[in-house]
Parts: C-alpha cells; structure tokens; sequence
C-alpha cells in the first residue's frame, strides 16, 4: 500500500492515505463502554499490524514518547445486525481485525477474554466492536450501513 504524501516534494503538502482504519461499535453501548471498547480494539490492531505504527514524538525539551498510529482512527457506529454484516464482510476479505463482544464486559483480564471469544462459535458471536484495517475501498465496503460515530 502506499501511504505517501500528494506530493513528496512539498513538505507541508497534506499526507494521504490509501488505507483506512476503522473502528465499528454497536450503537447502544454506553459512553464507557464505547471508550474502553475502542481502546482495546485498537491495541489490537497497533500491535499486530506494523505499518499503522508512525515515529516515536519528541518534544522540544527532548522527553520522548511512544509512537501512535500514523493515520487518524474513525469510529463508526451501527446496530447488532450491522455489526453482524460487517464481520463477515471483514472475515470473507480477510482483513486484520480485531473483536470485542459483551462478554468481554464480564472479565478482567486477557487470559479470559481470549477464552470468552474462544468459547463461541464465529457466527454466534454478541459483538459490540470491531477495528479493521486495510485498503479504503475494502473497509468502506466492510462497514457499509455504518454511520460516523457522533
């Protein structure tokens, strides 16, 4: 894929992207659920997909930080059926992606959210998110029906 900007002579030209990162939630979590959802979603993603990393920051005293991802993050949101659609778009794509389902909000840690997903067939997953990544027109037909996130 090439993420490069319009025109790389022009330092200050807009960077664009042929790629997308989406996260999809269920429309009726609640506020704090669409946040921790979110985040854990997206750690996913940054850990298993190298090129949505960019360069670690600096600041101008020279205290550095971690690297984030090097394109924005959009958050859609849709209802369960929607969800369920756009999983298996995602799946029958071959996307990487990372899921979130309601059971999820009843474990404390990785060892039993990997068993929680583990424990459930792939079609009768209770999702409430999923992040994707990868060429723009995919993701968007992935996620067709979902709306941005308000």
């Amino acid at each position: 894929m090439n993420d490069t900007p319009d025109a790389p002579d022009a330092p200050d030209a807009p960077v664009r992207f042929d790629t997308k990162i989406a996260v999809l939630l269920r429309e009726d979590l609640e506020p704090w659920q669409r946040l921790n959802v979110t985040a854990f979603l997206v750690s996913g993603l940054g850990s298993q997909v190298p090129e949505v990393i960019g360069e670690p920051y600096e600041d101008a005293d020279g205290v550095r930080y971690l690297p984030m991802f090097r394109q924005p993050v959009l958050v859609f949101e849709g209802t369960k059926e929607t969800l369920t659609a756009a999983h298996a778009r995602v799946l029958s794509r071959s996307l990487p992606r990372a899921v979130f389902t309601s059971d999820l909000f009843a474990t404390g840690n990785d060892r039993d959210n990997r068993a929680a997903v583990r424990a459930v067939g792939t079609g009768e997953l209770d999702l409430v998110g999923i992040a994707l990544y990868g060429p723009k027109n995919a993701v968007d037909k992935a996620i067709k029906g979902a709306r941005m996130h308000p």
